[in-house]
């Protein structure tokens, strides 16, 4: 998470737990002059679209009040559906032993990307199994991961 997502982390995340919410994460994705920025957002009962709008609204009077983010962007609200994106150590605790796909922001041993098994954590360790071969990935270099369906 880049120091932009963590100041927008903490000036969201009091509103999101306000209207009843979870803030999973959030994400902000630069083109251009056009930015998204996504929030994943989570309840014990499931979200529903009337949910994302309600957090939507609540969200959009704060980035009005405080505009944290300069140029134009969309603001999205989600459910992390079944490819339920990870942010924290405690995410990918929670999906041990299921099928992840991980993009590092650095490369490591000639690649970015690893789609496998989360067989462990250990300290700041990610251990996904590729393959049948172990790789250890730092989770400070991870810049997007998401759970795999399976069906």
């Amino acid at each position: 998470m880049n120091k932009q997502e963590q100041k927008l982390t903490e000036l969201l995340l009091p509103t999101v737990e306000a209207a009843g919410f979870e803030l999973l994460g959030l994400e902000l994705m630069q083109a251009g002059r056009h930015s998204t920025l996504r929030l994943y957002i989570d309840h014990a009962d499931g979200v529903n679209v009337d949910n994302c709008a309600l957090v939507s609204r609540e969200v959009s009077a704060i980035l009005d009040v405080e505009d944290p983010i300069t140029n134009e962007y969309l603001l999205e609200v989600s459910s992390p559906g079944l490819d339920r994106p990870l942010f924290t150590a405690e995410h990918f605790a929670a999906v041990v032993g299921q099928k992840i796909e991980v993009k590092l922001a650095i490369p490591q041993d000639g690649r970015r990307k690893f789609k496998g098994v989360l067989t462990a954590i250990e300290d700041d360790m990610l251990i996904v199994e590729v393959d049948g071969k172990p790789y250890r990935l730092l989770m400070d270099n991870v810049d997007k991961a998401n759970v795999v369906p399976v069906f």
